[in-house]
């Protein structure tokens, strides 16, 4: 066989390789889609490991199948040969956003100090886990924090109104500390034309499913309240980073 046959053979065993490969996908996705009603179905990727598929369920969570998805492997998955933990490093893959792409303009900005680091949350005015956060938030020192505006109102029917409310406010982020740590709603708003439905878009693009969510420089995605510390040593090592 001579090297131009050799060359072609393995371009053909490649294609073929690739074209199996996709066959699976195809299976696997159909077979989740009929077992796991309910559940967004991500990206599916062959792993090097034991003929595993990794699949990527409602954007943030991974769990692996075999070549027919007829059955789910949930738990990390350890490379012990390398010494690493694939489901980890791939989990935070997914929880990391782009800070700088962020639309900032449609946030309230709220600096506080020399506001060299910066921190970017969704929240919704009427959700009491944002409501402790603004709590453990006041604490922080030089830091510029976005807030975007994200009511959910199969939650909360009227977070929606106080958003707009602090949106339309003179000093939107006065109006916001008021509300969310005094429980003061603002008295100076009017109606005007507010961010919040390209917000919620965001939100759904982001996998940000409830509030509150937060975003550090370094496109570290954390989902719900943390204490003071946790979030100063978060914004340290993003401003390292």
């Amino acid at each position: 066989m001579t090297k131009l046959t050799q060359i072609a053979a393995a371009a053909i065993l490649a294609v073929a390789g690739l074209n199996a490969v996709h066959a699976d996908e195809a299976q696997i996705r159909k077979s989740l889609a009929e077992k796991m009603r309910g559940t967004q179905i991500g990206a599916i990727t062959k792993t090097p490991y034991a003929g595993l598929y990794e699949v990527v369920a409602n954007g943030l969570n991974v769990f692996y199948t075999d070549d027919k998805g007829e059955i789910a492997v949930i738990g990390k998955l350890i490379d012990l040969k390398a010494g690493k933990d694939v489901s980890e490093q791939r989990t935070q893959e997914l929880h990391t956003v782009d800070f700088a792409a962020l639309p900032l303009d449609k946030a309230i900005v709220h600096v506080k100090g020399n506001g060299s680091r910066k921190l970017a949350v969704f929240s919704d005015p009427e959700c009491p886990f944002c409501q402790q956060l603004e709590k453990e938030l006041a604490g922080i020192t030089d830091a510029t924090i976005y807030t975007f505006l994200f009511p959910i109102p199969e939650l909360h029917p009227d977070a929606e109104r106080k958003a707009q409310l602090v949106w339309c406010a003179k000093d939107r982020s006065k109006a916001w500390n008021d509300l969310m740590l005094s429980g003061k709603e603002p008295t100076d708003g009017s109606k005007c034309d507010t961010p919040l439905k390209e917000i919620s878009d965001l939100a759904q693009k982001l996998w940000i499913t409830g509030t509150p969510g937060m975003i550090f420089s370094n496109g570290k995605l954390v989902p719900g309240s943390m204490p003071t510390k946790e979030i100063e040593k978060l914004l340290g090592l993003a401003a390292r980073s």
